[in-house]
């Protein structure tokens, strides 16, 4: 391919012709991020202005407790994605629009006069190695061009002797005539044939030289290639690392507290209970008896009394341990450590709830599946 294309004479301005290509290529990557950038900025703000409008009518909503944090939870998302795609819209500018332009123009040198240096040094020396061939290509081409000429010469000549003999009509001395013309033509042909020779051994002397040369400047030329296809190979692979957001340590660090969140709020909402179900737990709970009247108390009257408060709390309540922590998420919630016990006041209701008091007294809501009964 090498042969048949670049050697020719003056078929190396495609080659030549790639410097300038590769710096619109440039110009034009550089505007295809820019655009990119510009998308990514305004699904930002799109994001950031529906969580502003979103976010008095989540919070005036009638919903309460793990829901109503669960919606919240929601809306903060977008300001954390919205946060995330301001951040490409950055990377594609400062880093990969401006990395690009820096390489453009350390590697791209312009001239006054138009055109860029690198172009100018390819085409010289590209014109340089040729400039010796092309001349004895044109030495070659006139010197086959004259032997055919010869060729054709002589060949009529020969065609008009044949002609010639044995023809009555013709003169002896014309017939004689016309085979000195045809040996001088024959003659003339030699000498060409040996000039042709000549220079085409001239030409194949020089043909090793010569595309030593050309195959210098061309792997000038292809490393120069090589150079500006890496760099733009790894321009593209940062870009793609910028857009990747299921790959973006960025993005993970946005999502699994969300996902966490909403997996947080997914138990399902405790009821709210009345004061007269409060109260009448409070009369139960409370309960203990006590002596009417005051007396020296025997052993066997305080082992009595013992067994009746035992007795009492075990109306009130069922003793629980639990089997992992929990914190309240709310006021009304307990919060405790796995292997803690307290008393259990009120059975699980149909959404997962139970009612529990600690043991310095303090009542509060439990998911029944953190606990198991002592």
């Amino acid at each position: 391919m090498f042969y048949l294309s670049v050697s020719q004479p003056g078929n190396y301005q495609r080659t030549v012709k790639r410097t300038e290509d590769a710096f619109q290529a440039c110009n034009d990557i550089v505007a295809c991020f820019q655009e990119r950038a510009r998308v990514e900025r305004q699904y930002a703000q799109q994001l950031s202005e529906w969580s502003t409008k979103w976010k008095p009518l989540v919070d005036a909503s009638p919903l309460y407790g793990s829901l109503l944090q669960a919606w919240q939870c929601f809306l903060s998302s977008a300001d954390r994605f919205s946060s995330l795609h301001s951040s490409i819209c950055r990377a594609l500018v400062s880093e990969d629009g401006d990395r690009i332009r820096t390489w453009q123009k350390e590697t791209f040198h312009k001239k006054i006069f138009g055109g860029f240096k690198e172009s100018q040094d390819f085409e010289t020396g590209f014109s340089r190695a040729q400039k010796p061939w092309a001349k004895r290509l044109k030495k070659l081409e006139k010197a086959k061009s004259a032997f055919h000429k010869a060729c054709r010469k002589e060949h009529m000549a020969r065609e008009r002797e044949a002609h010639a003999q044995g023809n009555p009509d013709i003169a002896i001395e014309k017939q004689r005539k016309i085979q000195e013309e045809t040996e001088l033509a024959h003659q003339e042909t030699e000498k060409v044939r040996a000039r042709y020779e000549k220079v085409l051994e001239e030409v194949t002397r020089y043909a090793p030289r010569y595309m030593e040369e050309m195959e210098s400047i061309f792997d000038q030329s292809q490393e120069e290639e090589r150079k500006r296809i890496s760099f733009l190979k790894q321009a593209f692979l940062s870009i793609h690392r910028h857009l990747d957001v299921t790959n973006n340590e960025r993005c993970v660090r946005r999502v699994i507290p969300v996902k966490s969140q909403f997996l947080l709020y997914s138990v399902v909402p405790k009821p709210t209970f009345t004061p007269s179900l409060t109260l009448s737990l409070a009369l139960i709970l409370f309960q203990e008896w006590t002596p009417d009247k005051k007396h020296k108390k025997g052993k066997k009257e305080v082992e009595q009394k013992a067994v009746v408060m035992e007795r009492s709390l075990m109306i009130g309540g069922v003793r629980v341990r639990a089997l992992y922590d929990y914190v309240g998420q709310e006021t009304d919630e307990l919060s405790f450590k796995a292997g803690e016990e307290f008393l259990k006041i009120e059975d699980e209701d149909d959404q997962g709830w139970c009612r529990g008091m600690m043991d310095g007294g303090k009542e509060g809501l439990y998911p029944a599946n953190y606990v198991v009964v002592v």
